[in-house]
């Protein structure tokens, strides 16, 4: 049969939709890009945030449309059918099949079933581990997902009521895993998982990250990149680990979620405004990029605990950040917290927080005039008639990118040396040297 794939949320359920692929052509099915051609069209979806929500049933009611149309079998599978289960099942009964964040091996059996006309909703969470993925990213990178689940319990947060308890991967099963991503050509490796920074306590009885990475070293990859690092987990051993390990960037992304200690302390998080304070001094003074995502209008909020974020924000300087309005989740804590906020002062707060980080990016943009940078070649942007890629401060799709000339040939996947001439706002401008 020809499949049509969509893929929603963040990048460890990228790497669930590519094991899934991988599974479905073991079955003899094929995958097309042209949605209007497919047999079956999947659904991997998110259910994170409300926004997310909305977007994961905005995209099946889409496909639920090309059911009507001619005919095509639909499936939903991931965060939502495994948060919202039988509710789910019974609100849309024109979809076909639902399966949870583990039944992929399930899917595998049953999608033939489906496509003859039966309905099948699997939600039980047994899929074996397997390093065959189908990549989605460009060639040159891929993630690495060394755990599922989460035991940290934020009051805002469902994924452990969604994904389950911790559970870190096999060191082996990862590291044969990453060999195979290496022969299939990927020379930056990024390590993900709800907490990267706690791998292997469940395990091995305490966190393993420095071992993991030790051994994914000996593989030949250019970078390897740590995404989602609790802060209250960073240690000083770790930030000298990275920046004294050549092959891991320097680059660490770490979940502050808000510096005001009453708020943290309400969310759940393990950190105090002293401690964030102490930790983004030690990553910005070792010189590894930090960023963060933090959430504002969090329930009893007031203006000058959003005030200490803003300055923060404004007086720490950190290279990137995300920042989100609080979504209220139903069955979350935080859910029956007093002091929510509404809508128009979360969003005038995280807007507010955007700008002066826009104005901090553009600063440290221009102090990077005449550097040389080692740069990932990506692409071509060709209203620009200029070249784009990433050095080791940037993660891709997310943070700010590095357009260059060059007067040979650049072929994306390949590493440059950029000099950085100008800037274009947060972007930086270059030429191959």
């Amino acid at each position: 049969m020809k499949i049509g794939v969509v893929s929603l949320g963040c990048d460890k359920n990228r790497v669930d939709t590519e094991k899934m692929l991988a599974r479905l052509l073991e079955g003899g099915h094929e995958f097309c890009s042209d949605e209007s051609q497919a047999d079956v069209i999947i659904i991997n979806t998110c259910a994170f945030t409300l926004d997310a929500k909305n977007e994961s049933i905005d995209e099946i009611l889409r496909a639920v449309e090309e059911k009507k149309e001619r005919g095509a079998k639909v499936i939903v599978t991931g965060c939502l059918p495994q948060r919202y289960g039988k509710e789910l099942s019974d609100s849309l009964p024109e979809v076909d099949g639902f399966f949870g964040t583990a039944d992929y091996d399930a899917l595998k059996v049953e999608i033939d079933n489906i496509a003859g006309g039966e309905r099948r909703s699997v939600i039980c969470g047994e899929d074996k581990y397997t390093v065959k993925r189908e990549i989605t990213t460009p060639y040159h990178y891929a993630y690495l997902k060394i755990a599922d689940g989460c035991d940290n319990h934020c009051t805002y947060c469902a994924i452990p009521k969604i994904r389950g308890r911790y559970r870190s991967y096999k060191e082996d099963d990862l590291l044969n895993e990453a060999q195979e991503l290496y022969d299939q050509g990927v020379k930056e490796l990024i390590l993900i998982a709800q907490d990267v920074t706690r791998y292997g306590i469940d395990i091995y009885g305490k966190p393993q990250l420095l071992k993991l990475l030790d051994l994914l070293t000996k593989i030949d990859f250019k970078w390897i990149r740590l995404l989602y690092l609790e802060p209250e987990v960073v240690s000083d051993e770790l930030i000298n680990y990275i920046k004294q390990n050549p092959k891991v960037a320097n680059y660490m992304d770490i979940p502050f979620q808000h510096v005001d200690s009453s708020v943290l302390k309400r969310m759940g998080r393990h950190t105090d405004e002293k401690m964030t304070k102490e930790l983004a001094e030690k990553v910005l003074s070792s010189g590894i990029a930090l960023r963060s995502s933090f959430i504002t209008g969090f329930p009893g909020e007031g203006e000058s605990e959003f005030e200490k974020l803003y300055d923060f924000i404004n007086n720490y300087k950190i290279d990137y950040a995300g920042f989100f309005a609080y979504s209220r989740e139903e069955g979350t804590p935080a859910d029956k917290l007093d002091g929510h906020l509404n809508e128009r002062v979360k969003e005038l707060r995280r807007k507010k927080l955007y700008k002066i980080q826009t104005a901090v990016m553009k600063e440290k943009a221009a102090a990077k005039m005449g550097q040389t940078l080692t740069v990932l070649a990506e692409g071509i942007d060709y209203d620009r008639q200029m070249f784009y890629g990433r050095s080791q401060f940037q993660a891709p799709g997310i943070d700010t990118l590095i357009y260059f000339t060059s007067e040979g040939l650049v072929n994306a996947g390949d590493f440059y040396e950029v000099e950085i001439l100008s800037s274009d706002g947060i972007d930086l401008i270059g030429r191959a040297k």
